[in-house]
């Protein structure tokens, strides 16, 4: 189309400053004829394109035009590029691509606001492997089969229509169809091993919020009350933020929903001696009785 040509051409020129008319008809497969009509076509648009003759000269664009001023505010084109730099996260090359662009037609250059990475202090980013793979098969509808190590310490392998890559929390889970449940469902990407991206591809729009879904996260919850030393107060509010009442003698009362799995007591007994559970008294027993058993392995 010619409308797409017009926009191609002014994005080379901003970001060559000049090209001649040859160069410019090879790139698009037309007459030298055809180049310089659609200069007069941009010239009459208002586009401050022009033509210098001899040795050095080429098409350029007047230096301070910036494409969008008549399209976009400047907030706009900001809250563009910092949207794209948020999508680049995962080093995908596409939107490396596009975000350079639209850097130039704006005119923008240090939006580097933001920065994640998916490894720990401790191990490596493994999540961002299946992060990429999967934002792959959303873009391109494409379904998915991988092993998912649950919170119930199962194994089981699923077959996923993958629609939505979402972080909760401290976590990056993918919100799916999923076959092997016939129903839609949550899966934390540090669970998942073994992801292919199949050839078939699902036809499902994706929803536009899904967190009233929390319930399908796979795992039973329990109401937990714990006291907390006070030298843990710095772990305790990274933690559990607004759930935590100060006592008088600087320790801390969390009342806070759990998973009521092995992911409990495993999380309770990593706080050592710095914390107690206060209720329910079937798992102020369980981590009494861990506890016992680890005493046990260390006995001498």
């Amino acid at each position: 189309m010619k409308e797409n040509r017009y926009f191609q051409m002014i994005y080379l020129l901003l970001e060559k400053g000049s090209m001649t008319a040859p160069e410019l008809a090879d790139y698009f497969e037309v007459s030298v004829r055809t180049i310089y009509r659609d200069i007069d076509i941009l010239s009459s648009a208002g586009i401050p394109v022009y033509a210098t003759r001899g040795k050095g000269g080429g098409i350029s664009i007047q230096d301070n035009f910036v494409l969008k001023k008549s399209i976009l505010s400047e907030q706009e084109q900001t809250q563009i590029l910092m949207a794209l730099q948020g999508i680049r996260i995962v080093e995908d090359e596409y939107t490396r691509t596009l975000l350079s662009k639209l850097s130039s037609v704006f005119q923008k250059q240090n939006v580097n606001w933001l920065e994640i990475d998916f490894s720990s202090w401790t191990k490596s980013g493994a999540g961002k492997d299946n992060f990429q793979k999967l934002q792959s098969a959303i873009f391109k509808s494409k379904i998915v089969a991988f092993h998912y190590y649950s919170g119930k310490g199962e194994v089981i392998k699923r077959v996923v229509e993958p629609l939505k890559l979402v972080f909760k929390s401290t976590d990056w889970y993918l919100y799916g169809y999923c076959s092997t449940r016939n129903d839609f469902r949550f899966f934390k990407l540090t669970r998942i091993r073994n992801l292919e991206i199949t050839n078939d591809e699902y036809v499902r729009s994706i929803p536009e919020q899904i967190f009233v879904e929390e319930e399908k996260f796979e795992m039973e919850t329990v109401k937990v009350t714990l006291l907390f030393d006070k030298s843990m107060s710095f772990r305790v509010y990274d933690k559990f933020d607004d759930e935590v009442t100060e006592n008088q003698d600087g320790s801390l009362l969390v009342e806070t929903v759990m998973p009521n799995n092995e992911l409990l007591i495993s999380h309770i007994l990593s706080w050592g001696d710095k914390v107690e559970v206060i209720s329910p008294q079937n798992i102020r027993n369980k981590v009494s009785e861990r506890a016992k058993k680890i005493y046990e392995n260390y006995k001498t």
